[in-house]
């Protein structure tokens, strides 16, 4: 049976949007900033780089070049410049933090749709987070009205039964409107759930903030997000930045950790330096309906072979084209308030993640769209780069494996002499240069985290919402060791990713919102190429052909299948104290959590009452 209780139909029109001819559009207001911002990131990072790879080449060039060494440099370059950037985002951010915080002023109320877009989730989960949320926005002044929709392309009858039964006890109770719809079919899937809103009923409502089945918002931040939006009569999206939390495993909370502790730094660069050219992560964002339906419309890609593909990571490039037509995108990552949940294990991040990968290298095929601004065709190259660089580095530490280990010892001899194809095989980059190389590296890799850190470590105030020195600075210490084993596990799934995803491969599959510990067998089937190329790579730091200065790497592939396990350890509940990564948000829960999982009990409980009576 399919329920609906939606309001009465205000149609508006989405036309999918022409990617060979630019629309006219108006002028989204620029600021005189805006180049120094970009030029404050982009030009140290391209001196480092270049720096960088003077050093390597004249190291190479002792012995003459080759074009195997030239390969190599570029490889250098590629994955170098990305760390780069993101250490010149870190400075950016130390300055951009300088700036005070401006209040929008007074503005006309707006109508504001709240949209979950859900597919086969829990039910009580959903409607516990969305009571909680309109419960803390009666506490709110700012004059808007909302309207809370529910949108279902929910396939398990079951399931869609209990969301049915949730959606009229919220429905008895909350302060606000509230709507459920549920389509036939999960045509186009998210992108297709939403344009089914918007066409069906977007016009009754000048903006709508998007949520995923796991947002949480405090009704502060969802104020604030329409005031800001109502105050810039210019802006099509405002994305705010999103807060991990229940994070109870050992991979959770690494991934909490990191986003508390070194994220907002990242984050304030960001904002700084993209200004209104920013991005959108498909949810925690307040968007300009009309702005939206006339310039977001997405079309299906076509392929090589004919077929048609949907765009899979829609959001890049809904923000994109809002920017194409005029419209400012933005980031506040000073909007606190602002949270979703995160994978709880290892296996789980990398079936979300290689979803994202999937996504993201489609936007490659979308870099020649006619009209887009300079800085969103980065954040589209950007956003596939970010998984190229795993192959990128994968190649290298092949390289490295071959080309760090002593002279003396090595095999470079036998391709000198024994080796047609090699006749001149680089003897420069002997043990000691490697090591220097990877030590820049993770130097560099490290830096935002390390920065973050001592800014936190040296402001009094900001320490004790961590627990002190001492529980953050072991925090941190466990974070850093942390995320060092599993760096090199990542690389390899999200190398098998891009060449799923190239090729076609890899399912979009809901994300898992239940942290369960996998058995052995599964395990073993998953890191199977990991465990085998740690192995090989001890083998031959064990007969002295490689590096041992690539031991933490052939460690972590080698003990991928215990790691993988230990990802999903309790340790919210189990772990020791000092080690527990420990943040302002597990030390002090923010009131918004507490009372979802307070509604998401009774919810299930009136649920589950419900289903009892009528057996």
């Amino acid at each position: 049976m399919t329920h609906i209780s939606m309001p009465e139909r205000a149609p508006l029109d989405m036309p999918a949007q022409d990617f060979a001819r630019a629309p006219d559009c108006g002028n989204a207001g620029t600021d005189r900033q805006d180049p120094i911002w970009r030029m404050a990131v982009f030009l140290p990072a391209l001196a480092i780089t270049g720096a960088v790879l003077w050093g390597l080449y004249g190291l190479f060039a002792m012995s003459g070049m080759t074009g195997f060494e030239y390969v190599l440099l570029a490889l250098i370059g590629l994955t170098f410049i990305w760390v780069t950037i993101a250490v010149s985002t870190v400075g950016v951010g130390l300055a951009g933090r300088l700036d005070p915080t401006r209040k929008p002023a007074p503005t006309d109320p707006l109508d504001v749709a709240l949209l979950v877009p859900i597919y086969n989730e829990t039910p009580w989960d959903v409607f516990g987070n969305a009571a909680a949320m309109l419960t803390d926005l009666t506490r709110q002044t700012g004059g808007h009205s909302y309207s809370l929709f529910i949108l279902s392309d929910t396939t398990d009858e079951d399931i869609a039964a209990q969301e049915w039964q949730a959606f009229e006890a919220l429905q008895a109770t909350a302060p606000v409107p509230v709507h459920y719809r549920r389509r036939a079919a999960n045509t186009d899937k998210k992108v297709g759930n939403l344009e089914d809103w918007i066409t069906g009923w977007g016009a009754a409502y000048e903006a709508m903030l998007v949520l995923d089945a796991d947002s949480l918002m405090t009704g502060r931040a969802i104020d604030r997000l329409s005031t800001e939006l109502a105050a810039d009569p210019k802006a099509g999206l405002i994305q705010s930045f999103p807060q991990l939390i229940g994070a109870d495993t050992l991979f959770a909370r690494m991934q909490q950790f990191s986003n508390i502790a070194y994220g907002w730094l990242l984050a304030e660069g960001l904002a700084h330096w993209a200004r209104t050219e920013g991005n959108y992560w498909g949810h925690n964002a307040i968007i300009r309906t009309r702005a939206f339906a006339s310039s977001a419309g997405l079309p299906h890609l076509r392929s090589l072979s004919g077929r048609t593909d949907l765009i899979l990571s829609h959001d890049f490039v809904e923000a994109s084209l809002l920017r194409r037509s005029g419209w400012r995108v933005r980031f506040l990552p000073r909007i606190s308030g602002s949270f979703e949940e995160t994978p709880g294990t290892l296996i789980d991040y990398v079936i979300r993640d290689r979803r994202w990968c999937r996504g993201n290298l489609q936007h490659l095929r979308l870099l020649g769209t006619r009209g887009l601004h300079a800085v969103s065709r980065f954040h589209l190259f950007q956003g596939a780069a970010a998984y190229l660089m795993s192959p990128a580095w994968f190649v290298l530490l092949v390289f490295w494996a071959l080309l760090g280990r002593d002279a003396e010892t090595n095999v470079i001899s036998y391709f000198n002499e024994a080796n047609p194809l090699f006749p001149n095989w680089p003897p420069a980059m002997t043990h000691i240069d490697s090591a220097i190389f990877l030590v820049v590296m993770y130097a560099m890799l490290l830096t935002p985290k390390i920065t973050s850190a001592i800014i936190i470590a040296a402001n009094g105030k900001a320490v004790r919402l961590f627990g002190g020195r001492r529980m953050f600075t072991a925090a941190v210490l466990t974070e850093l060791a942390l995320s060092v084993a599993y760096a090199p596990i990542m690389m390899i799934q999200q190398t098998k990713a891009v060449i799923g995803g190239l090729i076609g491969r890899g399912g979009w599959t809901p994300q898992s919102r239940t942290a369960t510990a996998y058995p052995l067998g599964t395990l073993l089937k998953f890191h199977w190429i990991e465990t085998a190329l740690g192995t090989l790579l001890l083998l031959g730091l064990g007969f002295g052909l490689i590096s041992w200065w690539l031991i933490p790497i052939a460690a972590s592939l080698a003990l991928a299948v215990p790691l993988s396990a230990l990802s999903a350890y309790p340790l919210a509940l189990k772990g020791f104290a000092a080690l527990r990564l420990d943040n302002p948000l597990t030390l002090r829960e923010p009131a918004i959590v507490g009372n979802a999982r307070t509604a998401r009990a009774e919810m299930r409980a009136r649920i589950e009452a419900s289903n009892i009576a009528a057996e």
